[in-house]
């Protein structure tokens, strides 16, 4: 990283390559390195060369991510305790990390925690002398497995998060890329950082939202790494109750224990009960009674803080679509995902429609009617808590957990619903302890839905291979790939100039308007060379004044 005079100013350049030039008399000198350490070597640049045109951004902004919020400089050594050995739970994959050799991905499913799995899968990679870097979804998990790491490493393990200080991060910054023997962890921002040695690289839940940048370049740690660990030729390991589409289509190995991966999970079917019964089943109701005698502890898990997101018809108790695309539909008339008007019930024309879920401040008062004080919000320390998917973050084991309303996730508008909702309902079930009379509880009125079957399996594997199959008939990733554009202050010519640049090469969707910004969905079976010709039309919308918002791979649609 350098300081470069560029028209009257000093700017923040990166030296990519040295080569001999003719006439040097029109270059300018560089004013100053800036810091003690590069940030990249020649196989971390072919990552990132890859990475700027998969998520269509400037080289730059990615070289950006590499490097630390300080400049980095030389740092006191780390005193390293002498390396444990540890068994791991993939003895040949550990085993080669260690000796810096590199074997095909495998994933570990289970339900975790995660702590002494990693442990073991370090061991033998740290004893060789070789670094590992362990990528979690949030700061909660990732400083959870930090405490579990330091115990048999102690020193050995490094911490840095978004949330970290920008000393603590810098620090660890120059440890990872100047310490052999190493255990780096932290969120997907370490994804790209340079590491000694780096032997194998370890994602918890790859699936999850967090391990994919909102903002343009909308970058996912499980590419990068993947991509990296090709490159950089590191083993690489993942671990989680529910493997992505994208995981199961690339190949990588699945592990799984002969036994479920998750605890026992009932199903609550709300079809076969009257209309007006509310939100809380009979069955949930009595369940949480239960829990709350015998001095246990329970997760209810909702939508969100104020919503229901699916509804159901009075009349006929059949939950609410839209006709045309199948999404849940809430109270309006108006679907959420394609905009089609809804009217009255599919099934019987009814027109009044109650919700199937809501909100955690609804929920905490229902459940205080029926069950006492014992009820509360994350974070107010009662027998049940009732919270959201950002809340099931680092709680601790439970004896119930209840899903009040699994259809809405099922039903939600956007192509990956249910993987999603499969992801997050087996989510639920994994913080559920097995014994006797231990158990996860899904609402549903669709008791039969391959969702719901999959759950009670106990199994990912064959709700997995069903949705590829489907993901491929539709023409949706993995099996095609997408990228998403947005764009505000859009010339007048947009939508003209997007369809030239993709040629034949792609289906361009849109654009959609969505109050002060244009949309459009690029859609093909290799995107390659429109990504690069993507990248030059970007920059001429931006060069013109304009903002654009570039979403490789996404999620929600």
């Amino acid at each position: 990283m350098v300081r470069v005079p560029l028209g009257g100013r000093v700017v923040r350049g990166y030296v990519v390559g040295v080569r001999e030039v003719g006439d040097a008399g029109k270059l300018r000198e560089v004013r100053a390195v800036s810091g003690d350490f590069a940030l990249f070597d020649s196989r971390l640049l072919q990552t990132i060369r890859w990475t700027a045109l998969h998520y269509v951004a400037p080289v730059a902004t990615v070289l950006a991510k590499t490097a630390p919020p300080n400049l980095p400089r030389h740092r006191k050594a780390l005193d390293l305790p002498a390396p444990p050995q540890r068994e791991s739970p993939l003895p040949a994959a550990s085993a080669a990390a260690g000796e810096g050799r590199r074997v095909a991905s495998q994933y570990l499913v289970g339900p975790g925690p995660w702590g002494e799995l990693i442990s073991g899968l370090c061991g033998p990679v740290v004893h060789g002398g070789r670094s590992a870097v362990v990528v979690a979804p949030t700061v909660i998990e990732a400083a959870e497995l930090v405490d579990a790491l330091r115990r048999s490493f102690g020193t050995r393990v490094l911490f840095a998060t978004s949330s970290s200080p920008a000393k603590d991060v810098t620090a660890a910054w120059v440890h990872a890329a100047t310490t052999p023997g190493v255990i780096l962890v932290g969120t997907r921002e370490i994804a790209l950082w340079p590491v000694a040695a780096l032997g194998m690289g370890v994602i918890v839940e790859e699936g999850r939202r967090a391990m994919k940048a909102p903002q343009s370049p909308t970058l996912h740690a499980f590419q990068l790494l993947r991509r990296r660990a090709a490159v950089e030729r590191f083993s690489l390991v993942l671990a989680g109750p529910v493997p992505t589409l994208e995981a199961v289509a690339a190949g990588i190995e699945l592990r799984e224990p002969p036994r479920r991966v998750w605890s026992l999970v009932e199903v609550v079917d709300r079809g076969e009960e009257p209309p007006g019964s509310g939100i809380i089943s009979p069955q949930a109701s009595r369940a949480l009674q239960g829990v709350v005698k015998r001095g246990a502890s329970a997760f209810v898990l909702v939508h969100g803080r104020d919503y229901a997101p699916a509804f159901r018809c009075v009349r006929c108790r059949a939950v609410r679509q839209c006709p045309v695309c199948g999404a849940g539909a809430a109270r309006t008339d108006v679907c959420r995902r394609c905009e089609a008007g809804l009217g009255a019930c599919a099934e019987c024309g009814g027109e009044r429609f109650e919700p199937l879920g809501a909100g955690v401040g609804r929920v905490v008062d229902t459940l205080r009617r029926i069950i006492g004080d014992e009820v509360g919000p994350a974070g107010a320390g009662r027998l049940v808590t009732v919270g959201t998917e950002r809340d099931l973050a680092g709680f601790g084991r439970i004896q119930l957990g209840v899903a009040i309303d699994a259809d809405g996730l099922i039903l939600a508008p956007n192509y990956r619903a249910e993987e999603d909702a499969f992801r997050l309902l087996a989510r639920l079930a994994s913080l559920v302890e097995r014994g006797r009379g231990n158990r996860c509880l899904l609402q549903t009125s669709h008791p039969h839905h391959r969702v719901i079957e999959g759950l009670r399996s106990g199994h990912p594997s064959e709700f997995l291979m069903t949705s590829l199959a489907m993901r491929e008939r539709a023409g949706f990733p993995p099996a095609t790939e997408l990228v998403a554009l947005g764009l505000k202050r859009a010339p007048g010519d947009a939508d003209d100039a997007l369809r030239a640049t993709t040629g034949d090469q792609a289906d361009v969707l849109g654009p959609a308007v969505d109050r002060d910004t244009l949309r459009w969905l690029v859609q093909g079976g290799g995107l390659r060379p429109v990504r690069v010709r993507l990248r030059g039309l970007v920059q001429s919308w931006r060069d013109g004044g304009a903002t654009v918002r570039v979403d490789a791979d996404p999620i929600d649609l």
